[in-house]
């Protein structure tokens, strides 16, 4: 990954580029708050502000960064992609098309879904492959949203699939269980062709990690590092941005 300290911009390293599997360049955007805002792990949400004109400036900065060196790029930020300023997407738009961007990755909560299938269209029409990535967390409907409070609810993986290509799971958190993440993970390498697979880590909120539980799935599904569908992060910043 990518650390030289010009990209770091707000005391936040914003620019990197994945060089294993699906290599592309990242950029870590700042965005409005998380319209969603309820997951009862997430303190990335303290990247969020309400200061649009520093919203916008910062990610000009992380954005001017991009090259096109892959044809391929991936935008994230502490919300939904469409929780940035409209001058940000906008600006997004007009590097595909000078860098000639041919794959874009984002990450979006399923209350965007028709924004998603919009965005996908648009893209689409335009010779854009696009893929969108959902934090998921676990497939387990009651650990996902009574213990996590996602508030994301589907009938069954083909309706996700709908409009969302890459689920980003959770792994090693206390209450989840063995039979749980295995669930997970079959789910996951049966239906999806991209995933992120997170090991959690601690951090401000009141959610911990289990390190039983994360030394079992090293054991079990260590392998997965090596699948070129998934990314496998043992650090919340192995992508290289972010803190």
């Amino acid at each position: 990954m990518n650390c030289n300290e010009k990209y770091i911009i707000d005391g936040i390293p914003r620019y990197s580029k994945i060089e294993n599997k699906c290599k592309r360049e990242i950029v870590l955007l700042k965005s409005f708050p998380c319209k969603y805002g309820k997951c009862t792990f997430c303190d990335y949400i303290l990247d969020n502000s309400t200061d649009r004109n520093k919203i916008i400036e910062i990610n000009k900065k992380a954005l001017s960064f991009v090259t096109g060196e892959f044809n391929c790029l991936e935008v994230i930020d502490s919300a939904s992609f469409f929780d940035l300023p409209l001058e940000t997407i906008n600006l997004i738009l007009k590097i595909i098309k000078s860098k000639n961007i041919k794959h874009l990755f984002i990450e979006s909560h399923y209350i965007y879904k028709n924004s998603v299938d919009e965005f996908r269209d648009y893209l689409t029409k335009n010779g854009v492959c696009l893929t969108v990535k959902i934090g998921i967390e676990s497939f387990d409907d009651d650990f996902r949203n009574k213990f996590l409070n996602k508030g994301i609810y589907f009938e069954n993986v083909e309706k996700l699939k709908r409009s969302f290509d890459s689920p980003c799971l959770m792994v090693g958190i206390k209450g989840q269980t063995k039979q749980m993440i295995s669930k997970d993970i079959e789910i996951l390498t049966n239906n999806f062709d991209y995933g992120t697979i997170n090991i959690y880590t601690n951090n401000s909120t009141n959610i911990k990690r289990d390190d039983s539980l994360v030394y079992w799935f090293y054991e079990n599904y260590s392998y997965l590092k090596d699948d070129p569908r998934y990314d496998f992060l043992d650090v919340n910043t192995d992508f290289g941005v972010g803190n």
